[in-house]
Parts: C-alpha cells; sequence; structure tokens
C-alpha cells in the first residue's frame, strides 16, 4: 500500500436546494475509485425547501463510505456551509466540490495523488456543461465557454499543469485553513478568490494539475445567466475595495472598463451634436464600437465553428454585449456601494 492511500479524505458538498442536480452528483461520489474506506463525506444544507435534505438521508443511508455527516448551515451562504463543512471535517485532506457539479470517478484519486506529490492545495479544469439539448441552452453554453463570454480564468481554459491564483472545486491540505483561516463570511460571493488570495499570501502554492477535472452546470436560461454575471460583478467591486484589488486578476476587471468606456464614449458622442462642440470628439465612440463589432463577430464566428451550431451567429453578437454590460455594470456598482457593505465576516479556524 503506497503512502497515498493512506491519506483520509473528507470530500464537502454545500447545497441548498438542488433537488434536480445533487443526485447525479451523489451517483459520481458513489463510483469514486480512491477507497471509500478512507473517505468521508461531509453533506451541508443551507436550508433547502425542496428535497435536497431527503435525498442526503438516502446517499447516507445507501453509502459505504468511512462517514457520512449532513450539517445545518444556518448563515445559508457559500461561505458558512464551507466553514461548517470545514470545521467539522476528519480528513487529513478536504475537497471542496460544487452541489450542481459532475465528478469522473477518479477525481478523488487525482486529488490526492496531486498532493501526495508535495502540493499543498491543487484542482484542476472546470469544463462548463447545461442541462438541455435545445438550440438556446447550447447558445448559452457557447457564450459560457467563450473566452470573450466569461473570461479567461486558467481553471476554465487549461489542461496544462501550472500554479494558478485560483482554481475551482479544490482540494487543501487541512493545514492549510489552520494557518490562514477559513472562508470569510462577509462575502456572499468571490469567498473563495479572497481565500485563494490569502492561501497564496501566506506562503502556499496552488496547483492545477493536468490530471483533475470536473464540470460544472452552467445556468440554463438568458435571466439566470445575467443574473450570475450582475452578482459576480458586484461582489467582486465589493471585495476589491473592501479587501485589495490583488484578489482578483486584471480581467476580472475588464468588463468594468469597458461599460465605463462606452458610456463615457456614448456621451462624448451625443455631446458633439451640440453647439461648439468639436466633431473629434464623436471619434471614440465610433472607433470603440467598430473595434468591439469587429472582437464580436470574429469570436462568434469562432464559437460557432466549435459547436458546429451555425444559428449561433444570429444570437451570440447580441449575447455577448449583454453579458459583459451585466458583469461590468455589477462591478462599478459594487465599487458604489461597497463603503455601506459590512465585509469583516468570521474566517478564524
Amino acid at each position: 500500500m503506497t503512502a497515498s492511500e493512506n491519506i483520509r479524505v473528507s470530500l464537502c458538498v454545500i447545497a441548498f436546494n438542488e433537488q434536480e442536480n445533487i443526485g447525479d452528483l451523489f451517483a459520481d461520489i458513489t463510483k469514486q475509485t480512491y477507497d471509500h474506506a478512507k473517505t468521508e463525506i461531509v453533506l451541508v444544507d443551507s436550508g433547502s425547501e425542496d428535497d435536497t435534505r431527503k435525498m442526503m438521508s438516502e446517499f447516507k443511508r445507501d453509502s459505504d463510505f468511512a462517514s457520512v455527516k449532513i450539517l445545518d448551515n444556518p448563515l445559508k451562504i457559500q461561505a458558512g456551509g464551507w466553514n461548517t463543512a470545514i470545521t467539522n471535517a476528519s480528513g487529513e485532506l478536504i475537497i471542496r466540490v460544487d452541489a450542481h457539479a459532475r465528478i469522473p470517478e477518479d477525481f478523488v484519486q487525482e486529488n490526492v495523488n496531486c498532493i501526495d506529490s508535495g502540493e499543498d492545495v491543487c484542482g484542476g479544469r472546470r469544463i462548463n456543461v447545461i442541462k438541455g439539448d435545445s438550440v438556446g441552452k447550447k447558445i448559452l453554453l457557447m457564450a459560457e465557454n467563450s473566452m470573450f463570454g466569461s473570461g479567461v480564468a486558467t481553471y476554465r481554459n487549461s489542461d496544462k499543469k501550472q500554479y494558478v491564483k485560483t482554481v475551482a472545486h479544490a482540494c487543501y491540505k487541512q493545514e492549510v485553513f489552520r494557518k490562514c483561516g477559513l472562508f470569510n463570511t462577509g462575502l456572499l460571493r468571490s469567498e473563495d478568490n479572497e481565500m485563494h488570495y490569502r492561501i497564496r499570501k501566506n506562503g502556499y502554492k496552488i496547483c492545477m494539475s493536468d490530471k483533475i477535472h470536473s464540470r460544472y452546470l452552467t445556468r440554463a436560461s438568458l435571466k439566470g445567466m445575467l443574473k450570475q454575471k450582475w452578482g459576480n460583478g458586484k461582489w467582486i467591486g465589493i471585495t476589491a475595495v473592501r479587501k485589495t484589488p490583488s484578489v482578483f486578476s486584471l480581467y476580472h476587471y475588464v468588463p468594468a472598463v469597458f461599460a465605463v468606456a462606452a458610456f463615457v464614449c456614448f456621451a462624448l458622442f451625443c455631446a458633439s451634436f451640440a453647439p461648439d462642440i468639436p466633431a473629434w470628439t464623436r471619434v471614440p465612440f465610433v472607433a470603440g464600437v467598430a473595434l468591439y463589432l469587429i472582437a464580436d463577430l470574429v469570436l462568434t464566428v469562432k464559437s460557432c465553428k466549435d459547436y458546429k451550431e451555425p444559428r449561433g451567429l444570429f444570437a451570440l453578437p447580441l449575447l455577448f454585449p449583454l453579458l459583459h454590460f451585466a458583469y461590468g455594470l455589477g462591478t462599478v456598482y459594487g465599487i458604489m456601494i461597497s463603503p455601506f457593505v459590512k465585509t469583516d465576516g468570521d474566517n478564524k479556524k
């Protein structure tokens, strides 16, 4: 038996009203090839009003893992749920997986292998998928998977092993939380970015392994996707001001710069028609629109070619700017309201 086969693992899942998705994740967890006798499952319910809690109990009843813990998250937010899981986990390694994720059968084993090779925190590429095969849902997935539509985060776009600033569905040594503290419960979103920033500041590296993969169920409606982008942008703005801009990479701020620049240039364009205002003030708006449209159309064609879905040619050129404005204006709004938002939650181990 190798050293990695003796490592005790706590696989943690936080859920709120996830009855539509969590059954699939439970099936994936059951198929894990890593020794079930060395694995505990920590399930945290954030006050679900559907059958999520019932499904957790059924999973516990039928499982053959070392233990299955079902806990409550009274704060009903992600950070509070993860902190509940971490403080109740007994494993040497803690793996967090979203309730609307899917994992391959070697997911736990590959995380253990990566940590056993000398890493302290690891993860892998997260691939976006969507439930349903309608044209509309396929186009939403195309937008989410495009670098133009959803950013250039390494864990979204690369299979290369490397050290990164953040990673999805991460695996941590317990000692990392003892030294760095827990997730900040003052952050309703971006809590993982802020946690990973503190981890890096404390001298740990975050390894993205080419052996680790997971899938993430993206929003299946335009309304849901725009709401998500707005919320993500909002909390980037709040966290950047109340904590430090260094929590995020430069690309997180691009949509906000785009939104502000678009409005400024449009205002100049409108003002240029007033008396005594030089006509050259129209140039920034016209040039900006032209450059954006070129990028919009080129990357739309690329997405349609990659997915072999020509109907995206009609929708993506409109969908991309909607996503950009939702995210960017959310960030601007978050910056504006940040002085009035309390972000000093409990993050002590």
